[in-house]
């Protein structure tokens, strides 16, 4: 058999890098993506990966790369992982409307261009994955975060969309849903309310100052007793890929499976209390 390949996005670090390594190791040929070309030459001279630029800000790389992407695996594609994204923290009154068109572009629009090109060679090969890295907030939104929550609610309706209308296709469509993971988001978040938050100008300054902001700029920041490595995703990528009959969703971390649970069985009410105090 020959060997499969992949593309995964976000690959400077945290759980994109850590699958990427993961995969390769398995056997995988592994074509890793960052957004800026510094990460891409660094994976490419310090680790020894096929990486392409993919920026999902800016179409003309979406397109590029992937065309280079099917250039290192002689136009097949076996599997696609989108993981790529960013959040811009704060509460949804101080964040212009430009800001959210900017994530949209990020962390949505820029997913589904790829996603399309993919499937057109999947479609023409006769099979292929699409794995999409939704997260909890992709269900179960939370304070500060609406930026983020909108963009992977609105991934996981497009996803779900698509899975339906690919049903009767050889092509399977799987959302991965982590819950708290150790990755380096929340720094770099910083960069991104710096840009589009007034915290002078909001009425949420105080909190802001007192809570969300040490958050962001924390270097070393302790821990969340629920929090999991990067390499818990990475094999859960591993296992929707290999196995015969993929589940529709992969909820990682017990966090995420008890957020599910709860807004099934308990009020609007008492979900928005429980959401005010995490």
């Amino acid at each position: 058999m020959s060997q499969k390949s992949i593309l995964i996005t976000g690959c400077s670090s945290g759980i994109g890098l850590e699958t990427a390594f993961h995969l390769r190791e398995a056997g995988w040929q592994v074509i890793a993506s960052c957004r800026s070309l510094a990460d891409c030459d660094r994976l490419q001279n310090t680790y020894g990966f096929e990486t392409v630029r993919i920026d999902y800000e800016n179409t003309d790389s979406i397109k590029s790369g992937f065309s280079e992407a099917l250039s290192f695996t002689n136009g097949r594609l076996d599997a696609l992982f989108n993981n790529g994204a960013y959040a811009v923290p704060g509460a949804v009154e101080d964040l212009p409307t430009d800001a959210l068109r900017a994530i949209f572009e990020a962390n949505l629009f820029g997913w589904h261009s790829l996603t399309c090109a993919a499937l057109k060679v999947m479609q023409a090969q006769g099979h292929g994955r699409i794995i999409q890295n939704s997260s909890v907030l992709g269900f179960a939104a939370l304070p500060y975060r609406g930026a983020y929550n909108a963009t992977k609610f609105a991934l996981e309706g497009l996803t779900d969309t698509m899975r339906l209308e690919l049903r009767d296709s050889p092509i399977q469509v799987i959302l991965i849903e982590p819950g708290p993971i150790r990755t380096e988001i929340r720094r770099n978040s910083w960069p991104h309310f710096q840009k589009w938050i007034s915290v002078s100008k909001s009425m949420h300054r105080t909190t802001y100052e007192a809570q969300l902001i040490p958050t962001l700029v924390a270097k070393d920041p302790k821990p969340h007793f629920l929090e999991l490595l990067p390499i818990a995703v990475a094999k859960t990528v591993s296992h929707a890929l290999t196995t015969k009959s993929p589940k529709a969703r992969y909820r990682i971390t017990w966090a995420t499976t008890f957020m599910m649970i709860a807004k099934r069985l308990l009020s609007t009410a008492f979900m928005d209390k429980l959401a005010s105090r995490l």
